[in-house]
C-alpha cells in the first residue's frame, strides 16, 4: 500500500483551512460533516476572523496548530491557496486536498496557478487532491471521515469510489445512500495533477476493505500505466467504470480507414476490455452492478434460473440473459418432478417458472429451495409481481430465507411494485440479494458478474517476440522523413511490413508499359495494376487500379488507358510507375490497422475488410501490446468471425496465420513510434494462410 496516500484516508488529524462560521458555505459544511460522522481525531479549522468554528477552537494559520497535521483541506480562494499550500508544506502536512476551483479546467492564468500548485506540493514532499475537486470519504469505524461538502454519509460497505466530476460526486453519494450500497471510501481526484486514479488503484489493490472498485472517468492520465495497474488489481477486485466522452468528431477527418473507424472511445473500449474492466454506460447501470458485485458471490457459470408470479416478467428475464450471453437453465428431471409436486397444473415448471398470480411469498422460497439444489443452476433471478394480498415484504422475506441454505450461488430479486419496496429491498440487502425495480437491471448486473468471472479465469499470455529486422526499417523510415515525405509508397509499405513477417503478395514495380508487360508474364493467371505515386492516395477515385488483366495486350492497355486518366485528372502528379502482383481470388478480405490516438498512442483495429470496410464497421479494437489471446478475441469480437470459421460446408481461414499477423503488426507499431497510421486492406485470408493485398502506411 503506497505509504504516501494513507494521509488521505487516514488521517490522523485533519485542518480545514478556510472553515466558515456561515451555514451553507463549502467551509462550514466540511467542518460539520467531519464532526456529525464521527471523524475519530481532532480537527483543527483554520480562520483568521474567528475564534470558533462549530465550537471548536479555530486557528489564525495551520502554522500555529500546536500538535502535527496529517491531511489539510484547503477552501479558500485561488488567489490564496498558494501561500496555504506553502505553509502546509512548512508545517510537515503530509497531504492536502484543494477544494476550491480555479484553476487548469478555467485555462488562462489557471494553467500557470495549478503548475506552481504542484511545484510547491513536491517540493515539499506532500500529497495532492484536487484542485477542483470535493473531497474524500472513510466510513471504516477506525478512520471514520467525511472530507466532502456532500451531506450525504452513506452506509458503510465494501465498495470504493473514485470521481473526476466533483459535481457528479454528491449526486453518487445520495444514490449510494438511496440504495444500500456500502461505501468503503470515496475520493472526487479533481484536476489530478498529483494523485492520479492509477495511485488510488493501487492503494484499494492493497486495502483489504475495498472488494469492489467504481470509477467515474472523464480522461485517463496515463493509459498505459492504467492498462498494467487494472489488469493486475482486476484479477483480485472487479473494477467497474463510467467512462464519459463517445465522440467521434475528432476521427471524422482521419485519412485512413481505421483512423475514420476508431476514435478516443474506441481507444478507451479497447483499454477497458484488455484490462478486465467493467464498462457502464450510464450512472444508474453503475449502480445496478455495484449492487451485485457488493453483495455476491461469483456465479460458477451461464445458466440461470427464473421465479416469478407472472409471465411477462419470465420472459423479459429470457430474452435479456440472451442479450447478456447467459442460458436459461434446463432443470434436471428430478427437479421438474419435485416443482410438479408443490404448483398447480396452471403453473409452468420449466425454466422460466411462472408460479402463477395464485402463489403466495411461502410459494418464492420453496421454489428457490428446490431450484437452487439442482446442479445445473449457477444464478437465480426471482421476480415479483404484487398481486392483492401478497406483500412485497412477505416476498423478501422468503427470498431470503431461501438463499440462506445456499450462500455459494448467487440469488437477485426483482421487486416489480412501489408499495413496499423500501421495505422488501431492504431485508434483501441485508440478506446480501440486490433488489431491482425492472427485469432488465437485474440480468445486465448478473451478466456482468458472468463476464468478470470468466475474464479472471481466463489464462494470463505475454505477448510474444517475433524475429525482425527493426533497425533496417528504421533506417528506411529516417530515409523517407528526410526526403520530406509522411506517406510511403505502395512497395515501400510492402517492405516494412515484410521486416516484421507480415505476408505481402507478390509484386514488382514496372516504370514503363514494356516492364509492366515483361513483369506481368512472370506471373501465372491475371494480374493487377496498381500506380504508384507519392500525391495520389486514393488510386481507385483516378483510375489507378485495373483487375484481372489476362494477357499482354490487356496489360498494355490498361497502363495507356491509367496513363491517360491520370494525366487528364492529376496533371502535376509525380508518377512512379506500377505494382504489378497477382490476381488473387478467393479467401476473405479483412483489414489490419493501426492508427495513433493522442491520448492512449497506437490502437489497432482488426474486421472484416475491402471496400465495404467503412460501411459495415465490423471491426475490433486492442492497444498494442497484444498476445496471442488477444488477437484471437479480437477476431471473435466481429459479427462476421463466424464466416473465418466457414458456414454451409465452406472451408475456413486458417485463424492463426491472422492471429499472428495482428501480433506482429502489434511489434511493428510498437517499435516504430514514428508511424501515424497503418492500413492493410484488404488482408486477404485463405486455409493456407494470409497475405497483404494493398498497404498505406503514413508518419507523424
Amino acid at each position: 500500500m503506497p505509504k504516501t496516500l494513507k494521509p488521505l484516508f487516514q488521517p490522523s488529524s485533519i485542518a480545514i483551512i478556510g472553515a466558515s462560521r456561515r451555514p451553507g458555505t463549502i467551509g462550514w459544511q466540511i467542518v460539520d460533516n467531519l464532526l456529525s460522522h464521527g471523524y475519530t481525531g481532532p480537527i483543527y479549522p483554520v480562520n483568521p476572523g474567528a475564534r470558533a468554528v462549530h465550537s471548536v477552537p479555530a486557528w489564525r494559520s495551520v502554522l500555529e496548530i500546536p500538535r502535527e497535521v496529517d491531511l489539510a483541506i484547503i477552501v479558500v480562494p485561488k488567489e490564496a491557496v498558494l501561500e496555504v499550500v506553502e505553509e502546509c508544506g512548512l508545517k510537515g502536512v503530509g497531504a492536502i486536498v484543494v477544494i476550491s476551483a480555479g484553476f487548469r479546467e478555467i485555462g488562462g492564468d489557471g494553467v500557470q496557478r495549478e503548475q506552481a500548485l504542484v511545484e510547491a506540493v513536491r517540493r515539499h514532499g506532500m500529497r495532492l487532491v484536487g484542485p477542483n475537486c470535493m473531497g474524500v470519504l472513510n466510513t471504516d469505524p477506525e478512520h471514520s471521515m467525511n472530507a466532502t461538502f456532500a451531506p450525504t454519509m452513506p452506509p458503510p460497505g465494501p465498495v470504493s469510489f473514485l470521481s473526476q466530476s466533483g459535481a457528479l460526486g454528491v449526486t453518487i453519494l445520495d444514490y449510494a445512500a438511496e440504495y444500500g450500497i456500502g461505501v468503503r471510501n470515496f475520493i472526487s481526484v479533481g484536476n489530478k495533477p498529483d494523485v492520479s486514479g492509477n495511485d488510488v488503484l493501487e492503494y484499494w489493490e492493497a486495502d483489504p476493505g475495498t472488494r469492489v472498485i467504481l470509477m467515474y472517468l472523464e480522461t485517463f492520465g496515463n493509459p498505459r500505466r492504467f492498462t498494467r495497474i487494472a489488469r493486475r488489481v482486476g484479477r483480485k477486485k472487479p473494477i467497474i467504470v463510467v467512462k464519459s466522452g463517445r465522440t467521434l468528431a475528432g476521427a471524422r477527418a482521419a485519412s485512413s480507414h481505421t483512423g475514420a473507424l476508431s476514435g478516443k472511445d474506441s481507444a478507451a473500449e479497447a483499454l477497458l476490455d484488455q484490462c478486465g474492466v467493467l464498462r457502464a454506460n450510464s450512472v444508474e447501470e453503475l449502480f445496478d452492478l455495484a449492487m451485485a458485485f457488493g453483495t455476491l458471490p461469483m456465479p460458477a457459470g451461464d445458466r440461470v434460473a427464473i421465479v416469478t408470479n407472472a409471465g411477462g416478467p419470465g420472459i423479459i428475464i429470457a430474452d435479456a440473459c440472451e442479450a447478456e450471453g447467459l442460458q436459461v437453465a434446463e432443470f434436471a428431471p428430478e427437479t421438474l418432478a419435485r416443482l410438479k409436486e408443490v404448483f398447480p397444473e396452471e403453473a409452468s415448471v420449466r425454466n422460466p417458472v411462472d408460479m402463477v398470480a395464485s402463489a403466495t411469498a411461502d410459494s418464492y422460497r420453496v421454489a428457490l429451495e428446490i431450484i437452487l439444489e439442482d446442479p445445473q443452476v449457477d444464478a437465480a433471478i426471482a421476480a415479483f409481481v404484487p398481486p392483492l394480498g401478497v406483500r412485497q415484504a412477505d416476498v423478501a422475506s422468503a427470498i431470503v430465507e431461501a438463499r440462506r441454505s445456499h450462500p455459494g450461488i448467487p440469488v437477485l430479486a426483482v421487486l416489480m411494485g412501489k408499495d413496499g419496496l423500501p421495505e422488501g429491498r431492504a431485508e434483501l440487502r441485508a440478506a446480501g440479494v440486490p433488489a431491482y425495480i425492472f427485469p432488465e437491471s437485474a440480468t445486465r448486473a448478473l451478466g456482468a458478474m458472468h463476464r468478470h468471472a470468466r475474464w479472471v479465469a481466463r489464462p494470463l499470455e505475454a505477448p510474444a517476440r517475433f524475429p525482425a529486422d527493426r533497425d533496417r526499417v528504421t533506417e528506411w523510415l529516417a530515409e523517407i522523413r528526410a526526403e520530406g515525405r509522411r506517406q510511403l509508397l505502395e512497395p515501400e509499405a510492402y517492405r516494412i511490413l515484410e521486416a516484421y513477417g507480415i505476408p505481402v503478395v507478390p509484386h514488382s514495380l514496372a516504370d514503363s508499359e514494356d516492364a509492366a508487360a515483361h513483369a506481368a508474364s512472370e506471373f501465372d493467371g491475371p494480374v493487377v495494376l496498381k500506380l504508384v505515386s507519392p500525391d495520389i492516395s486514393h488510386k481507385t477515385e483516378v483510375g489507378g487500379v485495373a483487375l484481372d488483366l489476362r494477357d499482354e495486350e490487356a496489360v498494355r492497355g490498361a497502363w495507356r488507358w491509367m496513363m491517360e486518366r491520370v494525366a487528364e485528372q492529376e496533371p502535376d502528379a509525380r508518377i512512379e510507375g506500377v505494382l504489378v502482383t497477382p490476381f488473387q481470388r478467393g479467401g476473405r478480405e479483412l483489414i489490419l490497422g493501426m492508427n495513433t490516438d493522442p491520448s492512449f498512442g497506437p490502437v489497432l483495429m482488426f474486421g472484416l475488410g475491402g471496400i465495404y470496410v467503412e460501411t459495415f464497421r465490423d471491426v475490433a479494437f486492442r492497444l498494442p501490446p497484444v498476445s496471442g489471446l488477444d488477437a484471437r478475441e479480437m477476431m471473435r469480437d466481429i459479427r462476421s468471425f463466424p464466416l473465418l470459421e466457414g458456414v454451409r460446408g465452406e472451408e475456413g481461414v486458417r485463424l492463426e496465420a491472422i492471429s499472428e499477423a495482428i501480433q506482429r503488426l502489434s511489434q511493428l507499431v510498437l517499435d516504430h513510434d514514428g508511424i501515424e497510421s497503418l492500413d492493410i486492406n484488404p488482408f486477404l485470408a485463405t486455409p493456407e494462410g494470409g497475405m497483404a493485398l494493398d498497404a498505406r502506411i503514413q508518419l507523424r
